[in-house]
């Protein structure tokens, strides 16, 4: 067996993502990996000192040092990273979403009343500047969108592969009863509110799905053409009760999103994403195909299923994310980064900068999975009249 390459990486970001980004370059076996160090705007310094990895003061003293980027910050920087370390011959491993419109720069921006058009255009401009840097350089955008690796989607698709299946309807969810990041809560950090924050894990599993369906029929992928949307913010109407139970800080996003897809071929998908439903996290997406119907649960998975008489009882113990009580029945994950894709997909980008093996999560999709989103924000703007994708 020949050696296993070595290659060095930073972190950008030191929050939840960089946390689970760190957790997961520790189980790649397919290469050595040396986690050089960490480069964050807030909390570098704890996250650097916890894990005994160097703090780098600047990014480009980080670029300096390593092979692959961990870009684990706002969305609202994923270009400004990505393309840095393109630039400096790079792999960027990017997470979701890829990019996206973050505002004007004023003072009063609101993302809930500006018009749809300009976010769209200047999504489309940040994707094309990616790929052109992606297309200049030695190094790829590595798309760290966890759901294309997740074990149930790829099993869909070896069934796809496989049978020659043509998928005919896919409805996909992800909700939960709020982020936990305070930034979320404005459009010029996340780039929008469900549609974007939730829906892009659902949509760009669709969008894969479609993808894999076209590459084994024809060798051509199929992609999505038109998207209708609506957008709603619940817990800002003046009615919304809060109880304590579900988020409802969000200054101008939306809580609750439904995107229904067209693609190429004239299937559809219908994704919805929200952060009003309590009871943990729901992440699945039903396939009805020629041939077989597929439900691919990520979160909740009945692997395991506990009754715990008394939250005391539990309380040293995890269960499942945002489950909100641990008394009574409950789903705990017996390894909830295994179920959602997380060291799988890890694994896949080392072994594609190590080797130039490719991947299943790449630029395009990315690029495709936001053309989309901005396109269904410019839907909902209409009032869910269908509006073209422009795709890459």
């Amino acid at each position: 067996m020949s050696e296993k390459k070595k290659l060095r990486c930073g972190i950008v970001g030191a929050g939840f993502s960089a946390s689970f980004h760190y957790e997961a370059v520790g189980k790649v076996y397919g290469t050595e990996v040396e986690i050089v160090g960490v480069h964050a705007l807030q909390g570098a310094e704890q996250y650097a000192a916890k894990r005994g990895i160097k703090l780098f003061k600047t990014l480009d003293a980080l670029l300096d040092e390593v092979d692959v980027v961990h870009c684990c910050t706002t969305a609202s920087s994923h270009e400004e990273v990505t393309v840095a370390a393109l630039k400096r011959d790079k792999f960027a491993i990017c997470e979701k979403p890829l990019t996206g419109y973050f505002g004007d720069g004023s003072e009063g921006f609101r993302g809930d009343n500006f018009p749809k058009t300009r976010a769209l255009e200047h999504a489309l401009g940040s994707i094309r500047r990616m790929l052109a840097a992606e297309k200049a350089s030695k190094g790829r955008i590595l798309y760290a969108e966890n759901w294309v690796y997740a074990p149930a989607i790829q099993k869909e698709r070896e069934i796809i592969e496989k049978t020659g299946a043509q998928v005919i309807f896919m409805h996909g969810e992800e909700a939960h009863s709020g982020s936990h990041a305070k930034t979320y809560a404005y459009w010029k950090f996340s780039g929008g509110g469900t549609m974007i924050g939730k829906g892009c894990h659902p949509l760009s599993a669709a969008l894969y799905l479609k993808m894999v369906e076209g590459r084994a029929r024809d060798g051509k992928p199929i992609v999505p053409a038109g998207v209708s949307a609506r957008t709603h913010a619940i817990t800002r109407l003046p009615n919304f009760r809060d109880e304590g139970h579900i988020r409802c800080d969000y200054f101008d996003i939306d809580d609750v999103s439904l995107m229904h897809v067209v693609f190429t071929d004239g299937t559809v998908a219908d994704i919805f994403a929200s952060d009003v439903v309590l009871g943990g996290v729901h992440n699945w997406i039903e396939v009805a195909a020629n041939n077989h119907r597929s439900i691919c649960n990520i979160n909740p998975s009945t692997a395991m299923q506990t009754y715990n008489a008394l939250e005391a009882n539990f309380k040293d113990i995890y269960v499942v994310e945002k489950i909100g009580t641990k008394q009574g029945w409950s789903n705990p994950s017996p390894d909830e980064d295994w179920f959602t894709g997380y060291p799988q997909e890890i694994e896949a980008f080392y072994r594609s900068a190590a080797y130039g093996e490719p991947v299943e999560s790449d630029s395009r999709l990315a690029a495709n999975a936001i053309s989309t989103i901005y396109s269904a924000y410019v839907s909902a703007e209409r009032n869910g009249a269908e509006v073209a994708i422009e795709t890459f």
